[in-house]
């Protein structure tokens, strides 16, 4: 789903908020049908233990860096981690992940992600995903599914921007909520703060232990940080990647934002060759949007990544600790 622009008001805006309340109403649809949907699932419970990554708003919030880092971290403590998605913007079809024959049409862009460091299956039925993949490692991190009801979640884990956090905090349509904050609040067992911002205060509302990061640039070695640029992405909120670009003092002559998980047409990327030949400059783009793009164009364009990092080393082996407890 789109993000619409009155979930995440700046200020007071009269005309969002009339908006938001129209809405209303049909929210209640939507958590009615959550919760029929619960009542009436029958989860599967994977012979490993799962921990779910997920996050309560439409959109982006830093899951799939977080499933990234997490397994780093437990391979170091002697895990082997394997990853479940849903492969948005894929087929949908349960599938054991091969870098070498999908693309991201195939089993969607996180996946690609994912299966550069860990065995990875994608798929809309996740359970079916698990089954799959228990097979292979020591323990399944579950990128998003925390409104899932189909698998059973040994920890479940909640990833906020820290800088838009939960939005209006209406579900929705009326707001960017897949289920209410409280409501979440209850099935987690930790919450991720990522940013260096808590603007709405939401470690205050939560009863579990919180951990703050922060996504930092990864930038590999022989990056022409010289160079000017034409940045792109079409991530859940551009603007993060072109304030990191800007925070390594990167020229950019010009950005351009897309949808999430956009696909590029040849109009576009014939639009953005013509705007890196007349700002004199280089494309720009975020992994994930890399693995959108066709072979033969990926490889004009230069890659920003970005890592999550733990604001202390304490924290990421108390969050190491909690999983493995849960874990047994």
């Amino acid at each position: 789903m789109k993000t619409l622009r009155f979930w995440y008001p700046q200020q007071k805006d009269y005309a969002a908020a009339l908006a938001s309340t129209l809405l209303t109403p049909f929210s209640c649809f939507f958590k009615t049908g959550t919760r029929l949907r619960r009542v009436f699932a029958k989860p599967y419970r994977s012979r490993v233990p799962v921990i779910c990554i997920g996050n309560v708003v439409v959109g982006g919030a830093g899951k799939t860096p977080t499933c990234l880092a997490l397994a780093k971290i437990l391979k170091k403590r002697g895990h082997k981690p394997c990853f479940v998605t849903r492969g948005y913007g894929g087929k949908g079809v349960s599938t054991c992940v091969d870098l070498a024959l999908h693309s991201a049409e195939d089993v969607g862009d996180e996946a690609l992600l994912l299966a550069a460091a860990a065995p990875t299956w994608a798929g809309r039925d996740r359970a079916a995903a698990a089954r799959q993949a228990e097979n292979y490692g020591s323990l399944i991190l579950m990128d998003d599914g925390l409104q899932n009801p189909h698998i059973t979640k040994t920890v479940s884990l909640l990833v906020v921007d820290g800088d838009v956090g939960i939005g209006n905090g209406r579900v929705i349509p009326a707001g960017p909520l897949r289920e209410t904050f409280a409501e979440a609040l209850k099935k987690i067992h930790a919450m991720i703060i990522i940013g260096e911002n808590d603007r709405q205060n939401l470690t205050t509302r939560a009863k579990v232990p919180v951990f703050r990061a922060r996504l930092q640039p990864d930038v590999p070695r022989g990056f022409p940080r010289d160079s000017r640029f034409v940045a792109f992405a079409g991530i859940a909120r551009p603007e993060k990647f072109f304030a990191t670009a800007r925070s390594l003092a990167l020229d950019l002559a010009e950005v351009c934002a897309f949808p999430d998980h956009y696909v590029f047409s040849e109009a576009d990327i014939d639009a953005l060759r013509l705007k890196a030949e007349e700002q004199g400059a280089r494309l720009l783009t975020t992994e994930k949007d890399a693995a959108r793009l066709p072979p033969s164009f990926r490889t004009e364009v230069i890659v920003l990544p970005v890592a999550l990092v733990f604001d202390d080393a304490g924290a990421q082996d108390a969050l190491a600790r909690l999983i493995e407890e849960r874990c047994g």
